[in-house]
Formats: structure tokens, C-alpha cells, sequence
């Protein structure tokens, strides 16, 4: 195994844990001089290979995507001399090196305003189509999509006002994409209302949300459930058109990470986060019932940043961290009623 790990130092590193069309699982955090990624050995593990770096010059703020065909694209902003890009590169295959890097250049043509653009968020629509949203100048959203050729179309400004700095989040619901960006004491949401049409903001909501804690899941056929931290209190649920919850727990205001898979033959929406002690925390709940209550559990050892949820191969969850000393630390859902996890090991 590599002696590489990720990055120890500087901001938070936040895990991300993605399956590829293979069934294999690869994990992605941030490390010096740009990505590390572990990637199962086989489908389900538990040998782990890795860590490779995948390399991100002058980069600042990173974020991935995957789309339905499981390819897995890396979002950068780029800040140099030059000025502040961002620029794309995807993966094709699970384990394999990601292809060349293609500038999506910057909304704002004045160097000053350049320099403002925020941290990328992307979507990857039904079609495999991606979109990325981007924090203005005038704190307001931009945002570049590709077209139904592939070919990446101009910048868009959504409009949208005092946004906070931190990547918004993005869902791909059953045909169109939607956003919900935290901002001063409201949450703002643009949506599309019809397939490729364009976003449209809708009515903003009264509530606090941490910059770049924000997580979307799709929990129906067209609707999608947020999770953020509130600065205030603990962990809030948000579904456009009904009252926010207040789940409780003790997040650090980092990302909450969610999944919707089933436990027990019922459909279910997992989330963990980092708590202020740095432990990751764990909970489970029917999807779009977290009316009923969920209870936090702490698990493992303190993490560098916001823990990574998936399903793998054999249906079981997983979750993943980062370790203190910059390695993979994964647990696996035991073979058992409920969401207990075995043993954390190294991967």
C-alpha cells in the first residue's frame, strides 16, 4: 500500500464514497497536490488498493459527481496567476485514471469579480447530462450545463441574492435538477419545470443552514428531501412545501451525508455527519419519516472531516472517514436486523 494519505493539515477532509458500474467502491478525499482515491479489490471488499493521487494543480475547492452510467466527474476550481477556472475531468471506469481536464472558464470576464467565484456544485441529470453551480459576484448563482450533444453551453446567471460562501447543493431528481443554496437567514431553491428547461427560483425558505453543510437526496419519484446543519442547533430536514424538522445531534456544521437504501426490506434514508468532537455519528429513519424520531449513534474514531455513506456490492452499508492520521477508515453494516456496523477497519 501507498504511504500517501490525505491531507492532515489545512481544512477538513471530507470523505466521499462512490460505486462504480463494476460494483466496486471507490473513496475520494483531499490531499496534498490534489485527490486521493482508495478502490475496492473486488466487489463488496474487504481489501482495499490505494491510496492513488489523482493530481489537481492550484486547486481550491474540489467536488464530485456521478451520474446513472456510474462515470464519475471531478469538478476544480483552479486559481493561478492567471486568474480563478474551473475545470472538469471525468472518470470512466472504476479504479482507472480520470481523463483530461476541459476549462469551464468564469462568468465574469473582470479579473476582481473573477476572483469571487465560489466553490463548484454539480448534478448529473437522467440524460448524463452535467450541471454546475457556481457562487457570482453578486452572490447570486451561475450556472454552465452541457448540451444534448455533449457540448458544454454558456454561462447562465440564475440571479439569487446573498448566497453564502460554500458549494449549494445539487439533485438529479427523476428528469430535471434542482439547487438549494444556503443564504442570509433563508435557504434559496431553483428548480426546473420541465425537462432541459430552464431553472426557476422558487419561494425562498425562513431557516438557517451552515454554508457548505447542505446535502440533497431524491426521496420520491420527483422530490428531494436537504439536510443541513443549522448554526444553532443540530441537524435540519427540509422538504420544499412542508415544515422543516429539527433532527437533533451534535454536528460540527460540516456536510451531512444521506443515502436512501433499504434496511430490512423497508425504504429507509441513512445520514452521518462529524460531530464537535470529531466522531462520525450515524442515524436511520423511514424515508420522508423523520417525523417519527431517529436516534444519533457515535461510532468509530475522530474523523479529519464529514464522514461518506454508499451501498456496496452485497447491499450493505458503509461508512467511511478519514482518520486523523490521513488514512481510510471504512465499517460495514453487520449481517443482522437493524444498522449495526462491525468492527471500523483500515483500509
Amino acid at each position: 500500500m501507498s504511504s500517501r494519505t490525505a491531507s492532515s493539515s489545512g481544512p477538513a477532509t471530507d470523505c466521499r464514497l462512490l460505486r462504480g458500474k463494476d460494483g466496486t467502491l471507490s473513496a475520494y478525499a483531499r490531499a496534498d497536490g490534489g485527490i486521493a482515491r482508495w478502490t475496492e479489490q473486488r466487489p463488496g471488499g474487504p481489501d482495499w488498493t490505494g491510496p492513488d493521487l489523482i493530481a489537481v494543480p492550484d486547486s481550491t475547492h474540489l467536488t464530485l459527481a456521478q451520474g446513472p452510467d456510474a462515470y464519475v466527474h471531478l469538478l476544480s476550481r483552479r486559481s493561478d496567476a492567471r486568474g480563478v477556472t474551473i475545470m472538469h475531468a471525468t472518470q470512466y471506469q472504476t479504479g482507472r485514471p480520470f481523463g483530461p481536464w476541459h476549462s469551464l472558464g468564469n462568468h465574469h470576464k473582470d479579473p476582481e469579480l473573477a476572483r469571487t467565484f465560489g466553490a463548484p456544485a454539480a448534478a448529473v441529470g437522467s440524460d448524463g447530462r452535467v450541471h454546475v453551480f457556481v457562487r457570482n459576484a453578486g452572490r447570486g448563482i451561475s450556472m454552465r450545463k452541457q448540451g444534448k450533444t455533449g457540448k458544454w453551453e454558456g454561462w447562465k446567471d440564475l440571479k439569487g441574492a446573498k448566497v453564502l460562501d460554500g458549494a449549494p447543493a445539487a439533485v438529479a431528481l427523476a428528469d430535471r435538477v434542482e439547487l438549494l443554496a444556503p443564504a442570509d437567514k433563508q435557504v434559496l431553491r431553483w428548480c426546473q419545470e420541465k425537462p432541459d428547461g430552464d431553472f426557476v427560483q422558487a419561494e425562498p425558505a425562513a431557516a438557517r443552514a451552515a454554508a457548505g453543510s447542505v446535502t440533497g437526496v431524491r426521496t420520491g419519484d420527483d422530490r428531494a428531501t436537504y439536510y443541513w446543519c443549522d448554526p444553532g442547533a443540530g441537524v435540519v430536514a427540509h422538504r420544499p412545501g412542508s415544515d422543516d424538522l429539527d433532527l437533533g445531534g451534535e454536528p460540527d456544521g460540516g456536510p451531512v451525508a444521506a443515502l436512501r437504501t433499504p434496511i430490512e426490506g423497508y425504504d429507509c434514508t441513512v445520514l452521518a455527519f462529524r460531530a464537535r468532537n470529531g466522531r462520525p455519528t450515524l442515524a436511520a429513519c423511514p424515508t420522508e419519516g423523520e417525523a417519527d424520531g431517529l436516534w444519533w449513534t457515535e461510532t468509530g474514531e475522530p474523523a479529519l472531516g464529514a464522514p461518506a455513506l454508499a451501498v456496496d456490492a452485497a447491499g450493505r452499508v458503509v461508512l467511511a472517514a478519514i482518520a486523523e492520521d490521513g488514512t481510510l477508515r471504512v465499517a460495514r453494516q453487520k449481517s443482522e436486523p437493524g444498522l449495526a456496523l462491525a468492527a471500523w477497519t483500515r483500509a
